[in-house]
């Protein structure tokens, strides 16, 4: 088996066993499912975004909403598709009335990430919104200052490129940060490449909502400097 392989058999291990029935905080109760996460296990490009939605917690999968379809379209953009990424979220369960992640909850779920990015080992990390760039950081900077600015970070035994982005449901709230997504993906391939990306956009002067409007608050139906060390757990 090559390491590759030991590396997928891993991963599913460690979701069917460890994530699949995961009880570490109150939101187990309240699930319909844990969304783990889904995309190609040896990707180069992961996202990570906040917590499950109405329809992740219906569907069993990340990003399947109208925050989703504009992920899909920037992917394409970038001439990507789901299938060649890894997405996932922050808590694998969604909060009630899809409230803002706590603390708790964070630090309760937070090693279930950690060892999805250890063992999936992606070159580059888009985190979406201010929690996931905030805890995958180690700062606490809003997601307005540090968009489309990339930083090295240490995870695990390995430096990840973290790339901070707006989550695409701001878009949907606010039209004027479409451009401003639009121009943060362009700058993913090259990034990617390992070359030199086109500058980065420059810092949006929308407002930065605290919380920030994700997936999961929408309408549903009758979701380079010195490495950061991180912790795997």
């Amino acid at each position: 088996m090559t390491d590759r392989d030991a590396r997928r058999a891993e991963l599913t291990a460690y979701h069917e066993s460890e994530v699949a029935g995961c009880v570490r905080c109150p939101l187990s109760a309240g699930r319909t499912q844990v969304v783990v996460g889904n995309g190609d296990p040896d990707a180069d490009l992961m996202f990570v975004g906040e917590a499950p939605g109405y329809h992740e917690d219906k569907n069993g999968l990340p990003f399947v909403g109208q925050a989703g379809q504009l992920l899909n379209r920037l992917l394409g953009d970038i001439g990507l598709t789901r299938d060649d990424v890894f997405v996932a979220n922050v808590l694998k369960c969604r909060p009630p009335g899809n409230r803002d992640p706590q603390p708790a909850e964070i630090e309760a779920c937070e090693r279930h990430l950690f060892r999805q990015i250890s063992l999936i080992r992606p070159r580059v990390v888009c985190t979406l919104g201010n929690f996931a760039t905030r805890l995958l950081s180690g700062r606490p900077a809003r997601i307005s200052q540090v968009h489309g600015h990339e930083l090295p970070i240490q995870i695990a035994d390995r430096t990840v490129l973290l790339y901070p982005l707006f989550h695409p449901a701001a878009a949907l709230y606010t039209r004027s940060m479409l451009g401003t997504l639009e121009a943060d993906f362009a700058r993913i391939p090259a990034l990617l490449a390992g070359g030199e990306p086109p500058a980065p956009a420059p810092l949006a002067p929308h407002p930065d909502p605290d919380p920030e409007p994700l997936e999961a608050r929408l309408p549903v139906p009758v979701a380079a400097g010195e490495p950061v060390q991180l912790g795997l757990f």
